[in-house]
């Protein structure tokens, strides 16, 4: 009688084992097994982190095993299980790898396809079809779209946090992340001990280095020191963490009627403004977006205000850039004048404090929030949606949607939701973060998710006009790092543009994202569909770099681009373009660990060796 040897992987983290029953059935092309109890004698299998074997022997020869099925029966009390993969032997020697990475839950079964990855013109035979279909009808009934507020790109139908899937809930160590990183942050800002200096007026400058006390590295410490200069303002605008918004200026604005008298004294170079900003050495930061935002009233006893400045900055002689006028308001009159580095010390300094103020609200709820955050989510809804686990691209996808999901709708829960910490500590609390994100939808291109693209349409991509850019140099590096993979993979899975364009499953995938995360706004320059290698290369290079790198460097992580702990390919050109993939990211972190050697300021934001696969881990 043939026999199998079944090897199952448990998850390692917490409650990821069971005590149920575990029941396999074989589905091979002549046919069914029976069902199989697994279970070793005076043994305690399927414990967490285990890896288990057993025989397994059939009546009659299976032929090509299309299908392994996995039924979880209950012991005593319902006992989640979390199975990572299943390896089986078969009767003539050759192993079949069967990944799962899935919880099942209650007295759940599921059926698993070998791990080779296939389109689905690759499947011809029924019952891989069927499988194929009936996981995706699944899937649709589990991720569902829904408005969480109007004018937002669509999330997770579901209200809290318990209401996911089991798939994409945090595990249960990483939901302690969530809450102890969330207090710790508290703790590192003192809000529980100093929240009256968030409810009333600061006085003196003693106050703001409170903040200061338990936030100890080489960076803040810098920032600390020199906060007050002019060439620590404007460095933060190409390397802070928030260096999206700067862009070289070709035309002063009519709204900001700085002239060269007023600025004579910043210029080095003898010449006029005008002169200046064909040169191309003038550059602007505009808050138009804050105009007319509600500033919070959710404290009655508590005023906030908000600025919508601009900001205009000037590169020296040394090609630094330096703030040179600041004007609070976009209507510009005798209510709303224009602030230079001439005027005396603390007007001065009040004015870069209110840029400094807006520009923490557009990071944290656009740059950060919205065009992150809430933009991998899309991809990721979209990805459970419509691409079966046995696709290439979900299996290239899934490690960079990590916890997303999970994580943004915590942040829903207890961030900017009415009452969360957004009403409690920020100006843009009770509805205005609500305001921006409306507004800033309308600028969600496409294009301006392609990095290299952004970066030109700023005017900020010579590297020999603006040298010390380290965001957008080491920027590059990584977008190109990961378009090289994406290529190698595309190439590996679709030979020729007609396989792409044919691919149906793809082209859901890419509908979902445009109609429904986009909300079909054809101004957003979102592809409906996707025709040739070229472009999905691209295309998937953005989901990446916007979950991993760009979150990366508006947020810094902890881990680690390149890194797949759950092994979805088992093809060994994939394995190849990954350790070729690793060795390039490899590459970047030494030329930016050589850059940063003997800097007082380092830059290492993009430094793979520090960029998180996904917005979550």
């Amino acid at each position: 009688m043939p026999s199998y040897t079944v090897t199952v992987a448990t998850g390692s983290q917490w409650f990821a084992g069971t005590d149920d029953y575990i029941y396999l059935s074989l589905i091979g092309s002549a046919g069914c097994s029976e069902k199989h109890l697994l279970d070793k004698a005076f043994y305690n299998d399927f414990e967490r982190g285990a890896v288990d074997s057993y025989d397994v022997t059939v009546d009659e020869e299976l032929g090509e095993i299309y299908l392994v099925k996995i039924e979880k029966r209950k012991y005593w009390l319902h006992d989640d299980w979390y199975l990572k993969y299943i390896t089986l032997k078969t009767p003539h020697g050759d192993y079949i790898e069967f990944p799962c990475y899935r919880w099942i839950t209650g007295e759940g079964e599921i059926v698993l396809r070998d791990g080779r990855a296939k389109l689905a013109r690759d499947d011809q035979i029924h019952i891989l079809k069927q499988h194929r279909r009936k996981e995706l009808e699944a899937r649709q009934k589990q991720y569902r779209w829904m408005e969480w507020n109007p004018g937002f790109p669509l999330s997770i139908d579901a209200k809290c946090h318990k209401d996911l899937p089991r798939d994409i809930q945090f595990d249960s160590e990483k939901g302690v992340d969530f809450v102890l990183n969330y207090s710790k942050a508290m703790e590192n800002l003192f809000i529980n001990r100093f929240m009256h200096m968030f409810q009333s007026s600061w006085h003196d400058f003693a106050d703001f280095e409170k903040i200061f006390v338990k936030i100890s590295n080489t960076i803040s410490e810098r920032v600390k020191n020199h906060w007050q200069e002019d060439l620590m303002f404007g460095y933060q605008f190409l390397n802070g963490c928030n260096p999206v918004l700067i862009k070289r200026c070709t035309a002063l604005p009519p709204k900001l009627p700085v002239t060269t008298e007023m600025v004579e004294c910043s210029l080095e170079r003898q010449l006029s403004l005008e002169q200046e900003v064909q040169e191309g050495n003038i550059f602007i930061v505009d808050y138009e977006l804050l105009d007319g935002i509600d500033a919070n009233k959710t404290d009655p006893c508590t005023h906030q205000f908000l600025a919508a400045p601009i900001c205009l900055l000037y590169k020296n002689l040394s090609n630094k850039i330096v703030p040179i006028a600041i004007q609070l308001n976009q209507t510009p009159g005798e209510s709303n004048p224009i602030f230079l580095p001439t005027d005396s010390k603390y007007d001065w300094l009040l004015a870069k404090i209110w840029v400094r103020s807006s520009d923490f609200h557009v990071h944290q709820t656009i740059t950060h929030l919205l065009r992150t955050h809430l933009v991998s989510e899309v991809f990721g809804i979209a990805m459970y949606r419509q691409l079966p686990a046995v696709h290439p691209l979900f299996k290239l996808l899934v490690a960079h949607v990590r916890f997303t999901i999970a994580i943004n709708t915590k942040a829903r829960e207890q961030l900017i939701c009415e009452y969360g910490l957004f009403d409690k500590a920020n100006a843009t609390g009770g509805g205005g973060h609500v305001q921006m994100v409306q507004r800033a939808v309308q600028d969600l291109t496409y294009s301006s998710l392609c990095f290299p693209e952004a970066i030109k349409a700023r005017g900020m991509d010579s590297t020999e006009d603006i040298p010390f850019y380290f965001y957008r140099d080491d920027g590059l590096l990584v977008w190109e790092a990961i378009q090289s993979f994406t290529t190698e993979v595309v190439s590996i899975y679709y030979e020729n543009d007609q396989v792409v364009e044919e691919d149906q499953e793809l082209q859901d995938f890419v509908k979902d994202v445009y109609v429904y995360g986009m909300r079909g706004k054809k101004a957003s320059g979102f592809p409906k569909s996707i025709k040739s290698r070229e472009k999905l290369s691209e295309y998937l290079t953005v989901v990446i770099f916007t979950a991993s790198a760009q979150h990366a460097a508006v947020n810094f992580g902890q881990l680690f681009l390149g890194m797949y702990p759950e092994e979805h390919f088992i093809e060994k050109p994939v394995k190849e373009a990954m350790i070729r993939f690793r060795k390039n990211l490899e590459a970047i972190v030494s030329v930016i660990a050589e850059r940063n050697k003997n800097k007082k300021l380092p830059y290492y934001y993009l430094s793979p060796d520090r960029i998180p696969n996904s917005v979550a881990i």
